[in-house]
């Protein structure tokens, strides 16, 4: 083995090892959406003891590859630090990093501590690299799990112009070219109040059944092969104060998931049109994503044996308006789940992955 090659191994090796140990790091941390200000500490001193110079925005912390040059076209490596609560069914401590039979337990291990520090490696590796196609930005950032305005969507306008990015989540290393968007929508149905003892002909409850119904079997025409059909959901039902009073209105929540063949402009305007109750979107800005399988950046995970797929689930994505690829190690499944968890392995062959597929996509 010549000796760049053995360094090569060396420095990969210590990489993983610093990585696995950041997780844990972070995992004792608390950094619920909007709280995230001592994780980012943390993420900070990575850079620090590597000595790559790095900005911090809000709870974002972010650098730029030792070479950039501000004439090539430039990657986005991004995920987020910040993690939900943990749910009542925990039965570990959710805050300690505990390693047995290889997985590594605790709150955001796998959503999505395991991609984050596996990206942040993968920076760090290539940071002094010279000459490469692409330049490469890394943004560790918080609020994902809430959309929230201190995130990434407020990142972008600070960083340089960004072409392409890979977002961080786990998709057992596979190539998630789709994603699909959200809008939630507030929807209220309106009747007659009363009191209970009185004739009702137009109850606002008795109006639900039909509602749901037509929300159940309402399908939009376009059908995407990545994706396929957009998918309405009704989440929250919600009226009434007293038992003897009929309420004016029923509130709902409808949860909709948008496909990659129409934007979310084109699905309000067909659902506030044709649905049997008055809808208002909460926003409009969570589009779906994708990336053409003939990317250049696709491509290279192909030659790695990586899969292709469409993503039912939101991530950071959405704040995106270029070509973004999902990819990262660990299980979608396991994510929001007690004892949440990711393997050792997956985080040091997630890396490992990554280098391999960069290495395709962007030494010249």
């Amino acid at each position: 083995m010549s000796l760049i090659l053995k360094l090569s191994y060396k420095m990969k090796k210590e990489l993983k090892e610093k990585a696995v140990d950041l997780l844990k790091d972070l995992i004792s941390i608390k950094s619920f959406s909007g709280m995230e200000d001592k994780t980012a500490n943390r993420i900070e001193k990575w850079f620090l003891d590597n000595k790559i110079d790095y900005k911090r925005t809000n709870n974002n912390v972010w650098a730029k590859n030792k070479f950039y040059d501000p004439n090539k076209p430039t990657l986005l490596l991004n995920s987020h630090h910040d993690t939900v609560r943990p749910n009542s069914a925990y039965t570990k401590n959710p805050y300690k990093a505990e390693i047995e039979d290889g997985k590594l337990f605790g709150l955001g291990s796998n959503d999505a501590g395991g991609a984050l520090v596996s990206l942040i490696a993968l920076f760090t590796f290539y940071y002094d690299y010279d000459n490469l196609k692409y330049n490469i930005i890394i943004a560790a950032t918080g609020e994902e799990e809430v959309a929230g305005k201190n995130g990434l969507s407020s990142l972008i306008p600070k960083l340089p112009k960004i072409d392409l990015a890979i977002v961080g989540e786990p998709t057992e290393m596979n190539l998630a070219i789709a994603e699909r968007g959200l809008i939630v929508f507030d929807g209220v149905i309106n009747g007659e109040p009363s009191h209970a003892a009185h004739e009702n002909h137009d109850s606002s409850i008795m109006k639900l059944p039909k509602i749901l119904n037509w929300f159940n079997n309402f399908s939009f025409d376009k059908k995407s092969d990545l994706l396929g059909p957009v998918k309405i959901t009704v989440t929250q039902v919600e009226a009434g104060v007293q038992h003897n009073v009929v309420p004016a209105k029923v509130n709902l929540v409808i949860d909709v998931r948008v496909n990659d063949m129409y934007s979310n402009e084109e699905i309000s305007e067909i659902l506030i049109e044709k649905a049997p109750c008055k809808l208002t979107p909460r926003s409009l800005r969570l589009g779906s994503s994708s990336i053409n399988k003939d990317h250049e950046l696709i491509k290279s995970g192909i030659k790695l044996g990586r899969k292709t797929y469409g993503s039912p689930t939101l991530s950071d994505q959405a704040s995106l308006n270029c070509p973004s690829l999902k990819m990262g190690p660990g299980l979608s499944t396991r994510s929001h789940t007690a004892n949440e968890y990711i393997y050792v392995n997956e985080i040091k062959e997630g890396i490992e992955i990554y280098i391999k597929m960069l290495k395709i996509f962007l030494i010249k």
